[in-house]
């Protein structure tokens, strides 16, 4: 019964709205004005910095420390952050975690810096294609995670490794290493206050969504509206009293 209900109650939202648009209402955020607030960007204190977001996925990172002890396992945000896409002048990937917000690292290269890197890696890719090859590892750690790994190598100096490893059953071997350092005190307060005020204005727009709807639902449907009430309130009180939702639907 429980679940009929909550169909027909779907049922009688999606007749309030248009096909094409019930769905769009209900899940479609624009986020792009809060997104653009990002300090990594420049956009918010340093105007002339030119970056912008490239690609941006949480991906499985191993953290270990340079003695050799390893931490637990985290899963971290790497953001590949570029100028021009097509010829970049210069890549920036900076590496935070969801778990500790102090955790703050970052990477950056130029041209001139990924000869070197070619040179004493004996890369056979060009600076043009750095960050297709990052977001080409990157995208195979997530997928494959057992064959690619990323391992982030710490220093108590504040100096940080990421290698990108590929397991051939029989050895492991090294892709490509990128050198990290730990962001600054001022760095790492701008990216806490971003996050929290990022998060906060989302919730404040998904409230925001959430109370037109239900105007919109009172307005059309206020027995709809009523049913909504009920059952949110009989689910509080099912999880406040401790009782399992199945058990209510025992008796035959």
């Amino acid at each position: 019964m429980a679940n009929r209900m909550s169909a027909d109650a779907a049922c009688a939202f999606d007749e309030m709205l248009p096909p094409t648009d019930s769905a769009a209402f209900l899940t479609h955020f624009d986020f792009s004005a809060i997104d653009e607030m990002d300090p990594s960007l420049g956009k918010s204190h340093v105007p002339t910095d030119g970056h912008g977001i490239l690609y941006e996925r949480e991906v499985p990172c191993e953290l270990r420390m340079q003695e050799g002890s390893k931490a637990p396992q985290d899963v971290g945000r790497l953001e590949p952050i570029r100028g021009e896409e097509t010829n970049p002048q210069e890549v920036r990937i900076e590496l935070a975690s969801e778990n500790d917000l102090f955790f703050h690292y970052t990477h950056v290269v130029d041209e001139k810096a990924f000869q070197q890197m070619q040179q004493s890696q004996k890369l056979m890719i060009e600076f043009a294609d750095y960050p297709h090859v990052l977001m080409k590892m990157l995208n195979s750690c997530i997928r494959e995670p057992q064959s690619f790994l990323a391992v982030f190598i710490m220093e108590t100096t504040g100096k940080g490794r990421l290698d990108f490893i590929k397991n051939m059953e029989y050895k492991f071997i090294e892709l490509l290493s990128c050198d990290f350092h730990q962001s600054s005190e001022e760095v790492i307060r701008q990216q806490m206050s971003f996050r929290y005020n990022a998060l906060k204005s989302k919730l404040a727009l998904m409230h925001a969504r959430l109370h037109d709807i239900g105007a919109l639902v009172k307005v059309k449907s206020p027995s709809l509206l009523l049913h909504l009430q009920k059952s949110a309130a009989h689910q509080l009180h099912t999880k406040r009293g401790g009782v399992r939702p199945s058990t209510l639907n025992t008796k035959p």
